[in-house]
């Protein structure tokens, strides 16, 4: 078993150890998810994949991040606009480390 692994999903690249819990962007799944796309394990790097390895992790829950205000001003002429935004995110619990 290995100390951290670097795997990708929704774009973005995470750094995880057996037993962390991360929010990611939302995943249509329950149960249990697996991620084929590990980058690096322990001190083994992928090239740009580790061939065999994967991430189980568990999905702890379905939620929104906190909200994001955007505001569009432009100066002297009277326009402000002030928008919200909430992100759908999925938090996850890493199960195990495979590879």
């Amino acid at each position: 078993m290995s100390d951290f692994a670097i795997f990708q999903t929704g774009g973005k690249q995470y750094r995880v150890k057996t037993g962390d819990v991360i929010k990611v962007e939302k995943l249509d799944a329950d149960g249990d998810v697996t991620f084929d796309h590990v980058l690096m394990i322990g001190d083994r790097v992928g090239t740009p994949t580790i061939d065999g390895a994967s991430v189980v992790a568990t999905v702890v829950e379905q939620k929104r991040a906190d909200k994001v205000l955007v505001f569009k001003k432009k100066r002297r002429q009277n326009y402000r606009r002030t928008r919200g935004h909430r992100q759908f995110i999925t938090v996850l619990k890493i199960k195990e480390i495979k590879g």
